[in-house]
């Protein structure tokens, strides 16, 4: 799915209600918030996503043509029932993540801004705000990022610098996480299940944070907004950006369709995904720069 098109996203209240086709497997058609509930993620990850760490979904949006933004920005890959499904996923998991430079250019707010969504949360015995993580490689975040002067929030960045922020409005906290000079994705997803008791967690990208999760096989769904347009086009480095970006994978990874729903022609497709063989990952597939300044 795409991200909201402003800090805290757009007022869903203000249209009516998205309705999903439930095309596989066949079903009445529902609104956001019940395709939502019906995952039952947190008994996904009761059943564990992994041996030490939380069941993680990754939630994207793409063109036709494979465009993962458009002027560098999601937003108009998406529409309302994409963002209406973007928002009820947020609300039924324990955190969510994303690359700073993610953060930075879609221009992050408060996670949960809808009042009503965050009593549903509390309701259902979670958090009235999903842990916001963000992975950042040398902490460079502006200090008007707008979620880290949001006191109501909850920031954890994950990162293998000693640094920190300068303080700020949101309460923050570190999992530093490195071996062999880089970021070490896997002790920090570890950490955050002990540290912080995340057991979902849904990742947001980047497109180099994707593939960084994927290559480590610390994925376990793959949620995919598929969007009925033509972008054409490349970005500043000469390439379209797909939802996966800089992974070098020994062979493709394995999906398996899970079911799929559709609005006003985009597809929402969900795949889990099929384990990956221990030696498809090594430090030298894994990429040398961070996704996330």
């Amino acid at each position: 799915m795409s991200l909201p098109d402003s800090p805290t996203g757009p007022s869903v209240a203000e249209e009516p209600a998205a309705l999903f086709k439930r095309l596989l497997p066949p079903g009445e058609p529902a609104g956001a918030a019940q395709i939502a509930e019906g995952l039952d993620l947190q008994a996904r990850a009761r059943g564990g996503g992994g041996v030490g760490r939380p069941y993680v979904i990754l939630n994207m949006a793409s063109t036709v043509d494979g465009r993962a933004s458009i002027g560098g920005r999601s937003g108009a890959i998406g529409d309302h029932a994409d963002r209406e499904l973007f928002h009820a996923l947020r609300g039924s998991v324990d955190a969510v993540m994303a690359g700073a430079g993610t953060v930075r250019v879609e221009r992050y707010g408060r996670i949960i801004p809808a009042a009503a969504t965050r009593q549903r949360r509390a309701q259902r015995g979670l958090g009235e705000e999903p842990l916001a993580c963000i992975v950042s490689g040398r902490l460079s975040l502006a200090p008007d990022t707008p979620l880290l002067n949001e006191p109501a929030a909850h920031v954890v960045m994950i990162t293998p610098s000693q640094s920190s922020l300068p303080d700020t409005p949101a309460r923050v906290d570190y999992v530093r996480a490195r071996r062999e000079g880089l970021l070490d994705l896997p002790a920090a997803m570890a950490e955050l299940g002990e540290r912080f008791g995340v057991r979902t967690l849904l990742c947001e990208g980047g497109p180099h944070l994707n593939g960084q999760l994927l290559l480590a096989g610390l994925v376990d769904e793959l949620f995919l907004s598929f969007s009925p347009k033509l972008a054409g086009g490349e970005d500043a480095t000469g390439e379209a950006l797909r939802i996966v970006a800089g992974a070098q994978f020994a062979e493709p990874l394995e999906l398996e369709l899970l079911s799929a729903l559709e609005s006003a022609s985009t597809l929402f497709l969900r795949y889990g995904v099929r384990a990956s063989a221990p030696e498809r990952v090594s430090r030298e597939t894994m990429p040398s720069s961070s996704l996330a300044s």
